[in-house]
């Protein structure tokens, strides 16, 4: 049999490696600013450096470009050696790396800007959600043609997590992006309220799943049997965990959402899949560690396998407390506190940093042609990292059940024993200062990595053609075990039809019943639009990023009742483009503050929070007292609300701007009573009217008069 010869592309695999190294140091180091800020308010000292506008950039540099970079780092490498061809284009490869960097750098300016969509893990503006797109398929398209061009009749099981990630991802963002522009930099969601929160979670769940999840999988499944040189433990099993994990997943997305406004069987749906899910989870890890049976002592001695194995060891962790934390019982007590800060960073830190620097530690001295530079400095960043991941964790662990139990606990008389918000707050701060150790721990293992891989490259010699040789697919001889499986291993376009029909069927079943049946989202007559001024002041509420820290949902317990009033329903969110719901509570829920305070209480928490609240870690906005509303976008954001079914008079955006003044005049008068001067143009008025405005079209029962922030 005759072979042809060709040479593998290690270029491309060399640039996402070495971005992703990169983002990764700029991703963990505004980590660890936004957690010093948690403690040291002072450091939000300008706009642009705030909290709420740097926490998003924190998740998406860790996320897209840390983590994106490393998963096509491992996808390009692999892909081309399980398929025993080149990659279909090279042109493709640098537009895929280059976009893929541009999109990064967009991100990366645009966030601190304040450019925001507000919801979490899809905060980008429209603009840089096309470019993802066009990137994406750009990626897809090299990737398919490349399997279509192999040179292996089989489909291995990390190209079906791959190909699962590619066409799962395409779905979930196209779909949650959708959106109507206002404007090049803003837009608003094209669903409201409930139907937001469960596309947004349906969404923001399976970004976990199928970005952080599903094609590390693949990684594992090609680099550990290659870094411990034997196959991996069990074929079948692989099967099994494949396709009951991409099936379960996708339906798992309510359990953000229990005790919310979300209608029951969607939350009750969303607990049995995500119970479900720890099966095929666990089976992926089991087949994972296995692997390994018999090569302990070389785990032991090999740095690669040391990283490989707390990776698969935390990707166990991660699944075995997700289903835990998807039951009703103990949602209720972890979620909105930092419980699940610490759950999120177990899989970040623990299974896709780890797994990244495992690869990067086995790659960069095989294109290099060279040894790794040392080991010592390795095994150096195995432990300090472990560390960093242990003194992050579980003093999170720690303040999350302690911040659940201050919340619900109750005197003897029958009331609340910590009425203040601020008390469970301050009660915390320590642990908040050894989570700064963790993170610093880890940060200074990510940068001794970062050195020894930089060495190892300078002492050695890049391969960029790798010269291959196989037999080309025509000319072998096709064998088969029989194994049924085997018939949709040889038929990528099938197999990827079949995939993204198991993702669809939860998608579906959730959506439709929530969408075309009204009983699911209740109106309330009495629920209005926000009027124009309170609109600008919502988009400034986002723009900040407010809901990284505060709620807007009560949940029915009586402790929730009792501290800010009426638990929240379907029909008051009909018109939040987007929903703000919230998934930690740093302060307390906002869902009543309207004519809790007075105007002029607003004011000064929002130039100074300690004025109103001593000890507040809240940051200051002094900003909103000098900033002007940009009245020429106010006739835009009517007519996109319009279009979206909220029911404004028609022609209003046309005078619009007419009540924008009115009602702003109307708060400046008030704010002059107590003896404050400010412009009627200011963002901090519109701020105002929208706080103002939050939990008052209905009538509400036990609501305090003092919320301490």
């Amino acid at each position: 049999m005759t072979t042809e010869k060709f040479s593998y592309d290690n270029t491309t695999v060399r640039n996402f490696g070495l971005a992703s190294v990169i983002f990764g140091i700029v991703g963990m180091l505004v980590g660890i600013i936004i957690a010093i800020q948690m403690v040291y308010p002072p450091l939000n000292f300008i706009e642009w450096v705030t909290f709420g506008r740097l926490r998003p950039l924190h998740t998406n540099a860790v996320i897209f470009a840390f983590v994106g970079n490393g998963i096509f780092m491992g996808v390009y490498y692999s892909l081309q050696r399980l398929l025993k061809t080149r990659m279909w284009s090279d042109t493709l490869s640098k537009i895929h790396f280059w976009g893929w960097q541009l999109i990064i750098v967009c991100a990366a300016v645009s966030l601190p800007l304040g450019l925001t969509e507000g919801k979490e893990y899809a905060e980008l503006i429209w603009p840089i959600d096309i470019m993802i797109t066009l990137i994406w398929v750009v990626f897809g398209l090299n990737m398919f043609m490349t399997i279509l061009n192999r040179r292996e009749r089989h489909l291995y099981v990390a190209i079906w997590f791959y190909i699962a990630t590619w066409v799962t991802v395409a779905m979930l963002h196209i779909v949650n992006s959708l959106a109507i522009p206002t404007s090049l930099f803003h837009s608003y969601s094209l669903y409201a309220g409930v139907q937001d929160a469960l596309i947004q979670w349906w969404y923001g769940h399976n970004a976990v799943a199928f970005f952080l999840t599903t094609p590390y999988l693949g990684l594992m499944y090609y680099f550990l049997p290659k870094a411990a040189n034997r196959p991996v433990y069990s074929y079948r099993l692989s099967i099994i965990h494949f396709w009951a994990l991409i099936f379960l997943y996708i339906w798992a997305g309510p359990h953000h959402l229990l005790y919310t406004s979300l209608p029951d069987w969607a939350q009750s749906l969303g607990t049995v899949f995500s119970v479900m899910l720890i099966m095929p989870s666990w089976g992926g890890m089991l087949n994972g560690l296995l692997t390994l049976r018999g090569a302990w002592d070389k785990v032991r001695d090999d740095v690669v396998l040391k990283f490989m194995v707390v990776a698969v060891t935390a990707y166990g962790m991660a699944t075995f407390e997700g289903p835990l934390l998807s039951v009703k019982a103990v949602n209720a007590i972890s979620h909105y506190t930092d419980w699940t800060i610490a759950h999120v960073h177990v899989g970040a830190l623990g299974w896709n940093g780890f797994l990244t620097f495992s690869v990067l530690y086995w790659l960069i001295p095989r294109m290099y042609q060279t040894n790794l530079f040392s080991k010592k400095l390795a095994n150096i960043h195995f432990w300090i990292g472990t560390l960093g991941i242990l003194f992050y964790a579980i003093p999170l662990y720690w303040a999350g059940f302690t911040q659940a139990a201050m919340w619900k606990q109750f005197t003897a008389e029958g009331v609340l024993k910590y009425p203040n918000f601020l008390e469970t707050i301050t009660s915390i701060l320590p642990m908040y200062y050894i989570r700064i150790v963790g993170g610093t721990l880890y940060f200074v293992g990510v940068l001794i990595g970062a050195y020894n891989l930089f060495k190892t490259a300078m002492q050695g010699t890049f391969l960029a053609e790798e010269a291959a040789e196989a037999p080309a697919l025509s000319a072998q001889e096709e064998h088969s075990d029989g194994y049924w499986h085997r018939w949709i291993e040889k038929r990528p376009i099938q197999f990827l039809v079949l995939a993204l029909v198991m993702v669809l069927i939860g998608g579906i079943v959730e959506f439709i019943p929530t969408f075309l049946i009204e009983s699911n989202v209740p109106t309330i007559a009495s629920v209005k639009p926000y009027t124009p001024l309170e609109l600008h002041g919502r988009d400034i509420y986002i723009r900040e990023g407010c809901y990284t820290c505060h709620s807007q949902m009560i949940r029915p317990f009586r402790n929730e009742t009792e501290r800010y009033g009426e638990y929240s329903k379907a029909g008051e969110f009909v018109y939040d483009h987007p929903f703000q719901w919230g998934s930690k509570r740093t302060g307390p829920d906002l869902q009543r503050e309207g004519s809790k305070y007075p105007n002029s209480w607003h004011f000064n928490h929002m130039e100074d929070p300690t004025s109103m609240s001593p000890g507040s870690i809240m940051p200051a906005y002094p900003f909103l007292l000098t900033k002007v509303v940009d009245l020429d976008y106010t006739a835009s954001k009517i007519k996109a609300m319009q279009t979206l079914g909220v029911p404004y008079p028609k022609g209003y955006d046309k005078i619009a701007n007419e009540d924008v003044k009115k009602q702003a005049e109307g708060i400046q008068a008030d704010l002059a009573k107590d003896g404050i001067k400010i412009s009627a143009d200011r963002e901090i008025i519109a701020v105002i009217a929208y706080l103002q405005r939050l939990g008052t079209d209905i009538k509400v029962k036990g609501q305090l008069t003092q919320q301490t922030k």
